[in-house]
């Protein structure tokens, strides 16, 4: 959301305060502190071990105050699906228009992601405008029978973002995401799918990599949930070649992503973001709603097996054909024009600003495979 945020800010006549969720405060904060921001309001949502039934009932009472209270003229969300469709519900019952962000992502199947998939159906129906990151997003929600007037194809932000960040100096902390004698791979892991056995085996995985080809390394930024972590620190700890850390800053998290070799994860932002950079990324997980990068030949799905894991990881480690292929720096989700033209479309709905508004619509190229000093 930080390049929305930006771009809403640079003419007069919207006030625009920027809203979190409460949920991983300090992930949060390293996030948007590249960008000089931070959230004006913040709720008090978070439970240890909560249930989706009650983060979702606490989610509705704390924007249904929020509401009540500011009554704005639009919100606009992106992020946790959750808290999404809970902003979305509400402000459907309070009547103010609600804009989303990254809309259409669809696998056609409620039980994968769960529970994101049927959260991101629900709120394609009650938002006022939706902007899907492609042309197949657009047509997902068409073929929901969302109204056409409310879908425009913007391209997604997590590319302006990617482009904000690379075009800025290294981190000092650069260097320890990898060296020059050793191939990185940089893992991560957080979705709810995947806890338990999924994680186990993903962890088998890493470790008969490792063991299999001596100069590889692995960096694992470990998400702070104790259903990941305890399992990544059970298995994985210890190995001289297996390196794991905090959640990084976004900024580091790029320099990760630059550093690596091969990317394995279940992360939808990193589906988008590592192919931009040029890197191969295994997607830990049986089906994705960006279907974009692999269709492009630049992402593949490979699930949480051990076997599928060392194999397809195996393939491009020792075939330079089979590497090249996928690391093409090419990205079909976005030209770093997102932001401007969700806020053109925000700014004409609320402002009556009639400027002429682009549609995304070609494959885009990635930025630069070598981050400028």
């Amino acid at each position: 959301m930080a390049p929305v945020v930006l771009e809403l800010r640079k003419k007069p006549g919207l006030d625009v305060n920027l809203l979190l969720s409460g949920q991983h405060r300090e992930m949060a904060a390293q996030a948007l502190a590249p960008f000089g921001l931070k959230g004006e309001m913040q709720l008090d949502v978070m439970r240890t071990n909560q249930t989706l039934a009650g983060l979702t009932g606490r989610l509705c009472l704390e924007f249904e105050r929020v509401l009540e209270e500011q009554r704005p003229a639009m919100i606009v969300a992106q992020g946790d699906t959750t808290t999404v469709m809970a902003a979305g519900l509400c402000c459907f019952y309070a009547g103010i228009p609600f804009a989303h962000v990254e809309a259409g992502l669809r696998t056609g199947d409620l039980q994968n992601p769960f529970p994101e998939e049927l959260n991101r159906v629900v709120v394609g129906r009650l938002a006022r405008l939706n902007f899907a990151p492609t042309v197949r997003a657009k047509t997902a929600l068409l073929a929901e029978s969302v109204d056409r007037s409310t879908v425009f194809v913007t391209g997604n932000t997590v590319i302006d973002a990617l482009r904000m960040i690379a075009a800025s100096a290294p981190s000092r902390h650069s260097s320890r995401f990898g060296t020059e004698a050793r191939r990185s791979i940089l893992v991560t892991v957080h979705r709810r799918e995947n806890f338990g056995a999924p994680l186990v085996s993903i962890c088998r995985g890493i470790l008969k990599l490792v063991e299999r080809f001596p100069d590889v390394e692995i960096n694992f930024p470990v998400h702070p949930n104790p259903n990941v972590r305890s399992i990544v620190e059970q298995y994985l700890s210890g190995h001289s070649r297996i390196r794991l850390s905090e959640p990084l800053e976004y900024t580091d998290l790029v320099h990760a992503m630059q550093a690596a070799y091969i990317v394995l994860t279940d992360s939808g932002g990193i589906q988008e973001e590592a192919p931009a950079l040029a890197k191969p990324v295994l997607i830990l997980r049986t089906k994705t709603e960006r279907p974009e990068a692999v269709d492009s030949g630049v992402a593949k799905l490979v699930g949480t097996t051990e076997n599928a894991i060392v194999e397809n990881v195996s393939v491009l480690l020792t075939s330079e054909p089979a590497y090249q292929f996928m690391a093409r720096g090419v990205s079909p989700y976005g030209d770093g024009r997102a932001a401007k033209r969700i806020a053109q479309h925000i700014r004409a709905h609320l402002l009556g600003e009639r400027e002429v508004v682009d549609e995304f619509t070609a494959e885009a190229p990635g930025v630069p495979a070598q981050i400028p000093a």
